[in-house]
């Protein structure tokens, strides 16, 4: 009995490794990532300006100083918002400027929530 128990502690303790765990702000970090993504497709189709979400994104990512693991995810949920918008809009109509100011106010209120909840 004590050798099963044994190996199945073992099993158990090497079956997955250890994760790092998320910050408290990882659901919205996630969310502002994917409307970053949305935000660069959107912003040129509709000449709306010339802010580099790209860069800002990769600088937000450099300052977290996430893992491997949460990087991959960020870069994820940008690439997420980015192929969401090129799928159904080629040219700027009412409904993609509309999205884009939607998202400029949600990206705006999100990054202030963050930065108030969780800054140091």
């Amino acid at each position: 009995m004590r050798r099963v128990l044994l190996i199945l502690l073992a099993v158990v303790a090497f079956a997955a490794p250890a994760r790092a765990v998320d910050p408290p702000y990882e659901v919205e970090m996630e969310r502002l990532a994917e409307i970053m993504g949305s935000l660069y497709f959107l912003q040129p189709l509709c000449k709306a300006g010339n802010q580099d979400w790209r860069q800002q994104m990769s600088e937000l990512i450099d300052l977290d100083k996430p893992d491997d693991d949460r990087r991959q995810r960020l870069s994820g949920a940008f690439n997420a918002g980015y192929t969401a918008y090129s799928r159904f809009h080629r040219t700027c109509t009412d409904i993609a400027h509309e999205a884009l100011n939607r998202l400029l106010t949600e990206a705006v209120d999100l990054a202030r929530d963050i930065h108030q909840r969780f800054a140091e």
